[in-house]
């Protein structure tokens, strides 16, 4: 077993030992102190000197980027090594390609001398077991792509009975104090989750509510899982919109378990690929959710929504849905000033916008108002044909003496203060954001304007309320009025219209087309097209 070495006085041996989780399979024959043993029982037999003893305990021989291995290979560089030794060749590696590398090119081109014991290589010498040495190597290879597969498989079974094999669970979650492979509301950071839903189905933008966590200082899921910052930059520990896009349609929040969802591309490499959401491992059930399933879907409707518009600076309430008939493509939104020298938005087609000479298209110029009142007046149209109010009335009324019985009046004025608040929050820091010069003058009146405006709205509501304690009205009638109410503002609602409708169509003739997301309200509805538009309305 043992080679001659006939000038043992002109080395300078580095021992390598390498012992991964793999290898342990193989018995405890390959354990670091075995391999040791036998490394020096050798080197004692050949009076050989002995610079150092590299150990990479728990690596994978797929890979050479081992801290002792790149230790000894910078002994090497220093010329402090000229001899490596290993117990066997899958030792030093079992990347044939890799391998073949540092046995026919590496070493000899350093003068190194390398001996494997239990193969027989010795590549100061020529023997027959050096011929075969590349052999060896591919079968080390395949011995590691076998055992990748079996660990593959046994991950991807795991993965397919909902078991949780990744390494930090998402956001709002965390292991099981005893269950192994499965996970449970994270309560100290649940009430965030749950704030960035809520944020969402109001009509706030992944970028507003990323903005708004970055300004109340709430840590990134990053920062509370304290994982180590690979490259610090400028928006490192900073909230994103692709985050918060991210979160809003992880199906992980509504008790479904996903996995699978990036793969390495090989068992050599640690790069990874992410998958086609259709090849997902989605379970069903797993977990407790921490967002009902309803809002689930709304706010993703809603985030979808936004994905046909590039436009971040107007915020209108089409804003994603309505498009061009003839070419297909989002309609675009421009701001100009009128007569008056007042702020008017229009909508233009994004094609002919990009292609004006090349006659692509038309123009299709409209006041955005003008086809965002229209659609609003079909919508709520239809809503009035489709539903009955003699039929609805049973079920409001129902409604209200539940929700006197549990909490009164008192809990919606008590939810109307806090969205008072709420707005009047937003007006002070779009306030101290314009004196910063963070937000335009013309955009922080717009803003502004709508925003006092919502205010008000609910100001007026919390009246209402106040007027009903002193003097309340019975039931019947309040059921009444809250049917008419929302029937008539069924158009207004964005949360509401991204339910309905699944997109607005502008011919070049000024013609509405609305798709709803029903098959019973397309029925109910009729292309409506605007008659009559004084030319002030188009450009």
């Amino acid at each position: 077993m043992y080679l001659e070495i006939g000038n043992p006085m002109d080395y300078h041996a580095a021992l390598y030992i390498r012992l991964s989780k793999e290898d342990e399979g193989e018995g405890p024959s390959q354990s670091v102190q075995n391999q040791a043993s036998m490394l020096r029982e050798f080197v004692q037999q050949h009076r050989l000197s002995v610079y150092d003893t590299y150990v990479d305990d728990g690596w994978s021989g797929t890979s050479f980027d081992r801290p002792a291995f790149r230790r000894m290979i910078a002994d090497i560089e220093a010329r402090k090594v000229n001899m490596v030794i290993t117990k066997d060749l899958s030792r030093l590696g079992r990347d044939y390609i890799m391998t073949g590398h540092y046995m026919e090119r590496y070493f000899p081109e350093h003068r190194v001398r390398y001996i494997s014991l239990l193969d027989g290589i010795d590549t100061g010498v020529d023997s027959t077991a050096n011929d075969i040495t590349p052999f060896r190597a591919i079968m080390n290879d395949m011995y590691a792509k076998d055992i990748s597969k079996k660990i593959k498989s046994v991950k991807r079974d795991k993965q397919r009975k909902g078991q949780f094999i990744g390494g930090k669970p998402v956001y709002g979650y965390k292991m099981h104090p005893t269950e192994k492979n499965k996970i449970v509301i994270d309560e100290a950071v649940a009430p965030v989750v749950r704030r960035i839903f809520g944020m969402a189905l109001s009509g706030m933008s992944c970028r507003s509510i990323a903005a708004l966590l970055n300004q109340e200082g709430v840590p990134t899921p990053a920062t509370y899982a304290n994982l180590p910052v690979a490259r610090s930059g400028p928006y490192t520990g900073m909230w994103s919109s692709e985050r918060i896009s991210d979160m809003l349609q992880n199906e992980t929040y509504i008790g479904n378990m996903v996995q699978g969802r990036s793969v390495k591309i090989s068992y050599k490499s640690k790069k990874c690929l992410r998958q086609d959401p259709a090849n997902w491992v989605v379970v069903e059930g797993t977990h407790k959710p921490l967002v009902d399933r309803e809002t689930f879907q709304k706010v993703r409707m809603l985030v979808n929504s936004r994905k046909h518009t590039r436009n971040r600076t107007y915020d209108f309430l089409l804003k994603g849905l309505i498009f061009c008939r003839e070419c297909g493509y989002p309609l675009a939104v421009l701001n100009r000033k009128n007569a008056k020298g007042e702020d008017v938005l229009y909508f233009v087609c994004r094609t002919y916008q990009r292609f004006t000479k090349a006659g692509v298209c038309t123009c299709h110029s409209i006041k955005e108002k003008t086809v965002t009142d229209a659609v609003t007046a079909k919508v709520r149209e239809v809503c009035q044909a489709y539903l009955n109010l003699d039929e609805l009335l049973p079920v409001a009324q129902e409604a209200m003496e539940n929700a006197g019985r549990q909490s009164g009046l008192g809990a919606e004025r008590q939810a109307l203060q806090s969205k008072i608040d709420s707005l009047t929050a937003n007006l002070d820091r779009m306030y101290t954001d314009r004196l910063n010069g963070l937000l335009p003058e013309e955009d922080f009146q717009r803003i502004f304007n709508r925003t006092k405006l919502d205010r008000k709205l609910l100001e007026e509501k919390r009246q209402e309320l106040e007027l009903q304690k002193k003097s309340p009205v019975r039931s019947e009638d309040r059921a009444r009025e809250l049917v008419q109410r929302f029937i008539e503002t069924a158009g207004e609602s964005r949360e509401l219209l991204v339910s309905l409708i699944e997109r607005v169509e502008l011919t070049e003739d000024k013609e509405i087309i609305i798709k709803f997301r029903f098959a019973q309200l397309d029925e109910t509805a009729e292309s409506q097209t605007l008659q009559g538009i004084a030319p002030s309305e188009t450009a």
